[in-house]
Parts: C-alpha cells; structure tokens; sequence
C-alpha cells in the first residue's frame, strides 16, 4: 500500500506514460503526481474518490485528473474481472502551444479543466474507449497524435461532469512531499515493530497534535489507519508466499493475532485464510 507522491517516469521519445490493466484491486494506493492522469475502468463498479470528491460509478468510468489532485485508484475494492487504461501526461504538455497554434485551444482549455477533475459519460466512454485502449499499439508520434483527437474529442464531449466547483489547488508544498517522504521511508523501515506517534511526530518537527492532524490532512487517513493499511499489504505478500496467518501477523508488526485478524477483514472485507483461498 502506498500514499504518496508517485514518481513517474516516462520513456524520453514521449510525453506520456500509458499503464495497461495495472492491478491494484488489493491495494489502498491514495496518491498525487504532476501528470495529469486519464483513467479509463471498463468492467467495474467502485470508488471515484477524486480530491474532496467521492462517489460511485456503474459498470464503466472515464475521469481525466489535474496535476497534483490526489486520488484513489479507481480499482481499489474492485471482486469483478475489468480492463483499466492509465494515461499519464507531463504536466507541461502544450503549455505554451496554443498561443501560437489556436487549433489547440480547446485542448488547453480541457487541460485547464481538469484542475477541476473531470468525469465523462456513458457515451463518450463508448465512442472513445476504444481509441484509448488502442494506444499501446501505436509508436509514438502516431500515438501522439491520436491523444490530441482524444482529448479534444473529450474537450467536446457534452457530458463533462466537473467533480470540484473550483479548480483544486496543489495542497502539496515541497516542504510536504519531503515530511511524507521522511514517514513513509520510517514506516518501511520500522514497520516490523511498535511505531509511536512521538516518533513521527519528532521525525517531522511537529508536536504529536499537530503531526495527527497534518497526516489526516494529507492521507486521509489517521496514521494508524495508515500503519494498518501497510502491514496489512505486507501480511498479504506473505500469506501469498506461503506463511501461515501467525508469522505473517507477528512479522508484519502486529502485537495481537485476533488485532490483526479484525484489521485484516476491516480492510479487505475477507479473513487471512480466505483472502490465500482466493488465489490458490
């Protein structure tokens, strides 16, 4: 499980990334990145939990993100078989191109939309899902160019829902990504014992009301919420190499067996033994 800011790294003959069927439906991964980020589910119903926004979608989703708005993986919780598409592009993609080139002023103005965070409908999904998936077949200037019909066939699109009323700005200081990325590099190294909250509180120059209260504003979960999101997904690599329910409950940090039980079906809706079955 991650909650963090997610370093992307893209290919240097092109300005964006694609992920094809990236299979998070296991993990809680609350994460913000520079890229904008287009995301197309076919085949699920789940969360869309979009910045401040939460709600649920049916069967199919598009949602085209902000720089720096963060989110959940739209996979997340998801039993059913689906196809997932990620699209992420730099945060300077045509930053300055449509000064001179008008033909790109509505891409511009979607990219500028997207601050808002942006769901499309049903049929705008059905009438560019396909182009989308098609993608990765393509080299990379033809592929180029198809995103550019692709957004600004989005641009077009009459069913644009926008999921903040104002642009969302970036809560995220260079000051807060180096605190998160302080806790996070602690807690994968001390995850396997007791972490108090003095520690990381000290860890982050903050007295232990105001690091509660700092975490909660930028995880959306309290930190040991968070603590227990991790362990869990460590438990779960270990169930899945074949530790039994007691080691990988007291190697993952857990002081309690029926603690660890309660937090593991808290979050995964499933007990340890039934999680394993599930995969043999």
């Amino acid at each position: 499980m991650k909650t963090e800011l997610e370093e992307i790294t893209r290919s240097s003959d092109s300005s964006i990334r694609l992920m094809v069927n990236p299979n998070l439906s296991d993990f809680f991964f609350w994460h913000f990145h520079p890229e904008f980020e287009l995301v197309l589910i076919e085949g699920a119903s789940g969360t869309r939990h979009v910045g401040e926004h939460i709600s649920r979608y049916e069967g199919s989703d598009l949602v085209l993100i902000g720089s720096y708005i963060p989110h959940l993986n739209f996979d997340y919780g998801v039993k059913t078989e689906y196809e997932k598409m990620v699209v992420h592009i730099r945060e300077d993609f045509l930053q300055h191109a449509h000064a001179t080139a008008p033909e790109l002023s509505g891409i511009h103005a979607l990219m500028a939309l997207s601050q808002h965070g942006v769901a499309f409908g049903p049929q705008t999904i059905a009438r560019l899902g396909p182009r989308i998936k098609r993608l990765p077949s393509l080299e990379a200037f033809p592929r180029f160019i198809e995103l550019l019909g692709i957004l600004q066939a989005l641009m077009e699109s009459e069913e644009k829902e926008l999921l903040h009323p104002h642009p969302v700005k970036n809560p995220f200081t260079l000051k807060d990504q180096e605190r998160l990325r302080r806790v996070y590099a602690f807690i994968d190294q001390h995850y396997q014992r007791k972490i108090t909250i003095r520690e990381v509180a000290a860890l982050s120059n903050l007295t232990e009301a105001a690091f509660c209260r700092y975490f909660k504003k930028m995880t959306r979960l309290t930190f040991v919420e968070f603590v227990n999101h991790y362990r869990i997904d460590k438990a779960k690599k270990l169930l899945l190499m074949d530790h039994n329910v007691t080691e990988a409950c007291f190697e993952c940090g857990f002081e309690s067996l029926s603690y660890f039980n309660r937090t593991f079906k808290k979050i995964t809706s499933k007990n340890p033994t039934g999680f394993r079955a599930g995969f043999e």
